[in-house]
């Protein structure tokens, strides 16, 4: 009877342990599809900053190709970069897990904003441009967006990186990867983007980018 006893309670106390580590799976990985689900809600709201700044590209592009003169090759700079971001497969709504798919994304974003740096630039040499109510919307609404990007990108990067710490965690690190939990990409700082690009006129009125 005692030995039966002492079967019992061995039996008890494994199955209460196993009770508890179950729990705790559950647990952990309801932590980890919020987790996910907050990365994938910072990524919709990526998309929806950059789409807005996409569209308000065709309304500027019309303002600036009405100015007498201006230089084609910028706005054509500037059309092309936007039409190869339309061009990319990236699903608004999930965040991507191929860490190529989110710098080809990247760097097509950072080229359209390379674009329209060089663009707002060369609109300084016409001060007639840069007087008209519209213009100076669209200016005030393009500097708004790239504020609404920046910040973007950072909740994003944040998300990921405790989405990220939260798989490689105990007791996470066990079983995240049978779950599909698997580790997501960040932004990262594209080259040359903290310096903003510089414009060079020659004396016949074409403007160059400088190195």
């Amino acid at each position: 009877m005692k030995k039966l006893g002492v079967g019992c309670a061995i039996v008890g106390g494994l199955g209460f342990i196993v009770l508890v580590l179950v729990l705790m799976a559950g647990a952990g990985y309801n932590g980890l599809v919020k987790r996910s689900q907050k990365v994938d809600a910072e990524w919709a709201q990526v998309q929806n900053v950059y789409q807005r700044r996409a569209d308000l590209i065709p309304n500027l592009v019309a303002t600036v190709a009405g100015a007498a003169n201006f230089e084609k090759s910028t706005l054509t700079a500037v059309t092309e970069a936007r039409a190869s971001i339309g061009q990319l497969k990236v699903d608004a709504h999930t965040a991507p897990t191929d860490a190529a798919k989110l710098e080809a994304f990247d760097r097509a974003q950072h080229q359209l904003g390379a674009a329209l740096a060089r663009l707002l630039v060369v609109v300084e040499r016409y001060p007639e441009l840069q007087a008209t109510a519209g213009f100076q919307d669209l200016q005030a609404q393009l500097e708004g967006t790239e504020n609404r990007i920046a910040v973007a990108r950072r909740d994003f990067n944040l998300a990921v990186q405790d989405y990220n710490t939260a798989i490689k965690s105990f007791p996470a690190l066990f079983y995240a990867g049978a779950f599909g939990f698997s580790p997501k990409p960040y932004f990262s700082a594209s080259p040359g983007a903290e310096t903003p690009p510089q414009v060079q006129f020659d004396p016949g009125g074409a403007a160059t980018k400088r190195p």
